[in-house]
């Protein structure tokens, strides 16, 4: 340092210029050094601020990484649950073609029936005597329900009564035309 203050006094400084220098360095490195620190510990944070992200950013896809496998198995149950109510409406629509086949010959059969006077114009009373094929099985049958349906008895009813009635006399005059033809 000597050496220096030698050169800067040949150079035409004056001790008081070159302890004015000296205090300014001085000033001068205690502020480099203090810019020094500060920045030292701004680093430190730093590298803390980036360790700190790395784990959030390993938690975040961890995260991710969760959230997409629960999707694709809810994309898959959904594909699944959709494959089985399109089987279901395929399954829907040969039932309905089905039964349009079934109703078409239940109408068929219906008209046939109609048109030989066999078919049951009072289906509900008919539920009475299903089943009944012959005028023996006819009376038998007829006088059951009228010992259930009796108003006298507790379940009795005079409508259901009269419906009967007609329904047995309806169905013994259509054994009849069948025993004369």
């Amino acid at each position: 340092m000597e050496n220096m203050e030698e050169i800067l006094l040949e150079d035409g400084l004056t001790e008081d210029g070159l302890q004015e220098l000296k205090a300014w360095l001085f000033k001068e490195n205690i502020r480099i050094m203090t810019a020094s620190a500060e920045l030292n510990e701004q680093w430190e944070k730093f590298e803390q601020e980036k360790d700190q992200f790395k784990e959030e950013m390993k938690t975040l896809n961890r995260k991710m990484n969760a959230e997409q496998k629960r999707i694709r198995k809810d994309s898959q149950l959904v594909g699944e649950k959709l494959e089985i109510i399109k089987d279901g409406f395929q399954k829907l629509d040969m039932d309905r073609r089905r039964l349009d086949k079934e109703w078409a010959r239940l109408a068929a059969e219906k008209e046939f029936l109609e048109e030989r006077g066999l078919y049951d114009t009072h289906p509900e009373t008919s539920v009475f005597f299903q089943g009944v094929k012959n005028p023996l099985t006819l009376k038998k049958r007829y006088k059951d329900l009228t010992k259930i349906f009796h108003p006298d008895n507790l379940a009795g009813d005079t409508e259901i009564i009269q419906r009967i009635n007609r329904e047995y006399e309806r169905l013994k005059r259509e054994y009849e035309k069948c025993k004369q033809a």
